[in-house]
């Protein structure tokens, strides 16, 4: 099958991998973007299909239809508090609505690349394999630890990604990130006050995005590790931010997980291995530096 030809479904388009898909693929692949409601980004190189992952006969209809040779299920309830303050919303959404596209792919035969998260992990014996056993601390992370078991006993061909903090940034994209964040409240002045005690491997959103598409291109099976190749804490990523853009590193306080009373707890090291997706099909992120010098300063 010549690669232009090859057919891709993304679920939850309007999100920031799902943006960032249709921004990297670049007339690689023929994609189908699907959502709730109307899109929200004109990437101009996308079909688009209102589809809502909880109702199963519109996943078939959808699927069906266009007919994938990939699925790419990024739609998800992410927001760690709101998934611990709203668990039924949160397990309808990333368990139920995982069954049913798994539903749809089993029907029709396609390659399903299911993205789950580091938070499936407790955080006491980071950086993570593919191998590593799970333990989430959360109901966000039990849900994408649940939805993993369904993707594994299903019928389908399956890939599940995992990923840690994706820090989200093309031309045209609307949003903030901690980068952003960072530097905007360096720049006046403000103090910023960040956890020491959670450790991560930040991802550009960028990075992922292609990570996906190297396996839809590859039809590469299992469970794969795509993040960044650095791994820091939370306050010295935004200690790195200070120093690239020369600001005051005394305004930045150090503060324990425990005293932002966050709804949910986190995982404290998670960070991950991605020495697998390297060797196996050639995944090469971009070094943390090179994020920062590829996010202009606005």
């Amino acid at each position: 099958m010549n690669i232009p030809d090859k057919k891709i479904l993304v679920t939850g388009s309007n999100g920031l991998l799902g943006q960032s898909i249709q921004y990297v693929n670049n007339g690689r692949f023929n994609i189908c973007a699907t959502g709730k409601g109307e899109p929200r980004i004109d990437m101009n190189c996308s079909d688009y299909e209102t589809m809502d992952i909880l109702n199963s006969k519109e996943c078939d209809r959808v699927v069906g239809s266009f007919n994938p040779d990939v699925l790419i299920h990024s739609a998800a309830m992410t927001n760690v508090d709101d998934c611990e303050t709203h668990p039924t919303v949160c397990n309808n959404i990333n368990v139920e609505g995982t069954k049913n596209v798994i539903g749809a792919c089993e029907k029709n035969g396609v390659h399903l690349i299911f993205i789950s998260t580091d938070f499936i992990f407790d955080g006491e014996n980071g950086p993570y394999s593919e191998d590593s056993k799970e333990n989430p601390l959360s109901v966000y992370g039990k849900s994408k630890a649940d939805a993993e078991k369904l993707v594994i006993s299903s019928s389908c061909k399956w890939t599940i990604v995992r990923t840690t903090l994706v820090i989200g940034y093309f031309p045209g994209y609307k949003s903030s990130n901690i980068i952003l964040w960072a530097r905007n409240k360096l720049k006046t002045g403000e103090r910023l006050s960040v956890v020491y005690d959670q450790v991560r491997s930040p991802t550009w959103s960028i990075d992922l995005a292609e990570g996906c598409l190297l396996i839809a291109e590859k039809g590469t099976f299992g469970i794969y590790n795509l993040s960044g190749p650095d791994t820091m804490s939370i306050v010295d990523l935004v200690r790195n931010v200070a120093l690239h853009g020369n600001y005051d590193l005394t305004l930045i306080d150090e503060v324990d997980s425990k005293t932002l009373g966050q709804a949910a707890r986190r995982p404290t090291m998670t960070g991950l291995d991605i020495s697998k997706a390297k060797n196996e099909f050639g995944y090469k992120p971009h070094s943390f530096v090179e994020v920062l010098e590829s996010i202009p300063y606005i």
